[in-house]
């Protein structure tokens, strides 16, 4: 596939499951001048550890509030910062969606409330999640 030219296009941009050559992916987003964000979400079971992960490994700033309308507005305001696009990976989401998918899923509703502000803006802004079966999301 050739992900460098779909990866510059916001109107596909939006929530996926990341694919198996996501190393490639990877060097294709690298290429196309996109930020690249990724944050492990081994362990994390929990709402509050899932903003806590968020927000240490995106070093988002000290107004962050730790609920689900701050971190639209955080990752808003940091993928308008990022012109070129933004790609997003979360791995190992799969602790959290087996005990926690009503967080899970809400987490990926705010994911595309970004995406869809970005598009309005021009700015690619991608999320990738592995480590769950796309199908029950």
């Amino acid at each position: 596939m050739d992900y460098e030219h779909v990866l510059s296009d916001p109107g596909e941009a939006g929530i996926f499951a990341r694919p198996s050559d996501g190393a490639e992916l990877d060097a294709a987003a690298e290429r196309a001048g996109l930020t690249r964000w990724a944050v492990d979400l081994t362990g994390v079971t929990t709402k509050e550890q899932l903003l806590a992960a968020l927000a240490q490994r995106l070093a988002f700033p000290e107004w962050f509030g730790g609920n689900w309308d701050a971190l639209n507005d955080v990752l808003a305001e940091m993928a308008w910062e990022q012109p070129g696009g933004v790609v997003l990976s979360l791995g190992n989401c799969g602790e959290l969606a087996q005990a926690n998918p009503e967080s899970l899923e809400t987490a990926l509703e705010v994911l595309d409330s970004v995406a869809e502000g970005c598009y309005d803006e021009d700015i690619p802004f991608w999320v990738f999640v592995d480590g769950i079966d796309p199908e029950a999301f």
